[in-house]
């Protein structure tokens, strides 16, 4: 069970290949674990957050650099 983590001064960012659009997703890298947003909810309080082990996260990126074909659900 991942802990509940202070967010206030976590620093958001997103890929640069977004070209600074508000349609994407943003990491920040928070206290030992990774925190990801939609970026059309910033500065939403009630914006919903998902919280992943740095373990978990490194095998989703990595899933993606190796060209893992089903990341998604069926």
């Amino acid at each position: 069970m991942i802990r509940k983590v202070d967010l206030a001064g976590a620093t958001w960012t997103k890929s640069a290949l977004s070209s600074g659009t508000t349609n994407c997703l943003e990491v920040a890298f928070v206290d030992g674990v990774v925190a990801l947003r939609d970026s059309k909810d910033v500065g939403d309080p009630e914006a919903q957050v998902l919280i992943l082990s740095e373990a978990d996260y490194r095998a989703f990126t990595g899933g993606i650099r190796n060209g893992q074909q089903d990341l998604l659900l069926p």
